[in-house]
């Protein structure tokens, strides 16, 4: 392949190959349910992922009941509450049947929420797909949402989001992401929070499940020893006995709109007083969407500036000065935000220096770009990385998913090295100038103050 596949909502049937001699292959059935495959020569196993477009992004605050409208309750926390719940057993299977179905082949199953989308995915032998098949699409399609596990999961998410409050870096982070995007629904917990979770309602999970899991929402992935057809027929004859009515025609989902939002920042410093040894640290500033055509370059520059053990960061913070141990930068992009933020964990005395260090690469790499040496160690490093990734029919599966929700193009690893290889040390330089022109906003767990971080921002 020698360039970028789009991915048109209105084509039913697409082939393409890739790289590797993969086999690409896309079929968009008259309900609206999207499956895309890839077939990679050699094979034995199949990583399989079931796509929902709906994420923490999307969750509403409730609205109370009028004389034109029946109103809704809140959701927030649904998207992984329910994430949690199709697990728990469907008409057919219980929550035991489903571990069963899956441990007793040797093959890994599990699901993530994310803030755009949600996955329910597994991986298997080859023999095992439509077996992987059977069971996630019940999984999905027939789940009972049961008062008595509804309530049983509850304590189990609040157990999940104390284990993620006791870890520092983990409160940093959603504090980080609360900061720079402020009042966007991007800023917001994927897990929701204690308070929203103790009052989430059966009902709201139920109205949001029955809302978002429909087959124009649904995007089926598959890559390894995958056969199209054979996964076409597997999944179709699922969804039929799931009770789907396939014949009912309608069109995929529209993807979410590109447009870049006026990002309002939340806070310039957030700091969270925590008796530990050390400070997490986060400093950044609103980043790409995911389709600016930029991104290739945001990630060069983000392994040039802090993305590994010979980057600017980790040389001036712990090789030179050995202010932290862990020490990096990293970039989220969304449809219409993004975030860009340096990290590190270090002694609080020592906190308002390395921010001010890592603010300081920063703004040398916008005003002074980078070498030619450290634009081919990027390069490098970046290539190599996206080769061995694809090692893995994971990441390809995943690659499949956020294609066809997400960007609305496939792009293969020839493509992705091509692309690479056309950034220039300018367009590293001008892009992050552009970064560092932006609003900074700080966020500190630890013994660590709002005053500590004031002189960064004067």
């Amino acid at each position: 392949m020698n360039s970028a596949v789009d991915l048109p909502l209105g084509l039913a049937d697409l082939s393409f190959a890739a790289s590797g001699e993969a086999l690409v292959r896309r079929s968009i059935l008259p309900s609206g349910v999207r499956i895309l495959s890839e077939h990679v020569p050699g094979s034995r196993s199949a990583t399989l992922g079931y796509w929902v477009a709906v994420g923490s992004r999307d969750e509403t605050a409730a609205v109370p009941a009028n004389e034109g409208s029946k109103g809704h309750p809140a959701t927030f926390g649904s998207t992984h509450f329910l994430e949690h719940l199709l697990f728990k057993g469907t008409t057919k299977r219980t929550a035991l049947d489903i571990a069963i179905a899956f441990d007793s082949v040797g093959g890994e199953h599990n699901a993530m929420t994310a803030k755009e989308y949600t996955c329910y995915y597994a991986k298997v032998q080859d023999r095992d797909l439509p077996m992987a098949v059977e069971v996630i699409t019940d999984m999905l399609t027939s789940s009972l949402l049961d008062p008595a596990e509804f309530e049983n999961e509850r304590g189990v998410i609040l157990e999940e989001l104390s284990m993620a409050e006791d870890d520092p870096s983990d409160v940093a982070n959603e504090r980080f992401f609360e900061a720079v995007l402020g009042e966007h629904p991007l800023g917001r917990p994927i897990g929701g929070s204690p308070e929203t979770i103790r009052a989430a309602s059966r009902e709201a999970v139920w109205e949001h499940y029955r809302a978002n899991y429909r087959p124009q929402d649904l995007v089926i992935t598959a890559a390894g020893a995958v056969d199209h057809d054979l996964l076409v027929a597997d999944v179709e004859r699922a969804l039929n006995g799931a009770g789907w009515d396939l014949s009912v025609v309608s069109t995929p989902v529209p993807r979410r709109d590109s447009a870049p939002s006026a990002i309002r920042r939340g806070r310039a410093i957030v700091t969270v007083e925590r008796p530990i040894e050390q400070a997490n640290l986060l400093v950044g500033v609103p980043g790409l969407v995911a389709s600016d055509e930029r991104r290739v370059t945001m990630s060069v520059l983000n392994s040039i500036l802090g993305g590994g053990m010979s980057s600017r960061l980790f040389q001036e913070v712990r090789e030179k000065r050995g202010l932290a141990y862990s020490v990096y930068s990293f970039s989220g992009a969304y449809s219409d935000a993004g975030v860009f933020g340096l990290y590190a964990g270090c002694a609080p005395s020592k906190a308002t220096q390395v921010a001010e260090l890592m603010l300081s690469e920063l703004n040398g790499m916008a005003s002074g770009g980078v070498t030619a040496d450290e634009l081919r160690r990027a390069v490098g490093q970046l290539s190599g990385g996206a080769a061995l990734a694809l090692e893995d029919s994971d990441t390809r599966m995943s690659r499949l998913g956020r294609s066809e929700i997400t960007l609305g193009e496939f792009v293969d690893l020839d493509e992705s090295l091509r692309r690479l290889h056309l950034v220039t040390r300018d367009d590293v330089r001008d892009l992050a100038a552009d970064l560092a022109s932006r609003e900074v906003s700080v966020a500190a767990v630890g013994s660590v103050d709002d005053d500590m971080f004031t002189s960064l921002l004067s």
